[in-house]
């Protein structure tokens, strides 16, 4: 898609489901923006998508060195721990979510400690503020709740917006309930989704793209999906490497 000059991709598409049994799945969207020279990532996933993340780039004549801008919403690792494949990147973390994140005790939270630790020292890491633009047209605004320094980036269009929620708005479910899952306080999560529908409704055909869902319109409060959500397992329950069964994880 394109908005006010820029092409949007999707190049990870979040899900959004927990495994029972597993620990966390953390399938987060990754997205590619692209305007002119700036190429920059919202989000960069986990260490199971370095491929995909790399493939969707290659398949856009692009390398991890060609991006110039990596957007992080927050710390947790399923968001944030491919940074390492964008060190020659500008870096954006919340300045709120990097004070956070530093003060987390080890091994007792989804922050990747050691990566965490050795950005919070690396030469391209800028730290923001609320509001503050972070790109020509985005700008970033704080959405406490899963994390206290949570980002949300407003892309501003002439005709329509298009918001990236991280995880402040996981998914469908989180937006229209207002209700979330994983929040350090239930009243501070709401308050931040109230903040993304305030700015949704401001344009006719705004765009969100949460950090767990398919990107996703709103029309008097009703919301429509934009594309068809994928995924599955495939798994070696036989006697041999060519026998499998697989899974569809959508309805």
């Amino acid at each position: 898609m394109q908005i006010e000059g820029w092409d949007i991709d999707i190049l990870v598409q979040g899900f959004p489901g927990k495994s029972v049994c597993h620990g966390a799945l953390g399938w987060s969207s990754v997205v590619l923006l692209r305007r002119g020279g700036r190429i920059a990532l919202v989000d960069c996933g986990t260490f199971s998508m370095r491929k995909l993340i790399i493939s969707g780039l290659e398949a856009r004549g692009l390398k991890p060195t060609d991006v110039t801008d990596l957007l992080l919403t927050h710390s947790h690792w399923d968001h944030s721990v491919n940074w390492t494949l964008f060190k020659d990147a500008r870096i954006v973390l919340g300045k709120v979510e990097m004070d956070w994140a530093l003060a987390q005790p080890w091994g007792l939270t989804a922050v990747p400690e050691l990566y965490v630790e050795r950005l919070d020292t690396w030469p391209t890491l800028v730290r923001i503020g609320d509001g503050d633009e972070v790109m020509p047209g985005i700008t970033a605004h704080i959405a406490p709740g899963h994390t206290p320094g949570c980002l949300v980036y407003l892309l501003h269009g002439t005709e329509r917006d298009v918001i990236f929620t991280g995880d402040a708005a996981k998914n469908r479910a989180e937006l229209v309930s207002r209700n979330t899952d994983m929040t350090y306080d239930a009243a501070v999560s709401r308050a931040s989704i109230e903040m993304i529908w305030s700015q949704w409704r401001r344009k006719s055909g705004t765009l969100v793209v949460p950090g767990h869902d398919l990107p996703m319109t709103q029309d008097g409060g009703k919301i429509s999906y934009l594309g068809t959500r994928e995924a599955a397992i495939s798994c070696w329950y036989g006697e041999d490497m060519e026998t499998t069964t697989s899974y569809s994880l959508t309805v």
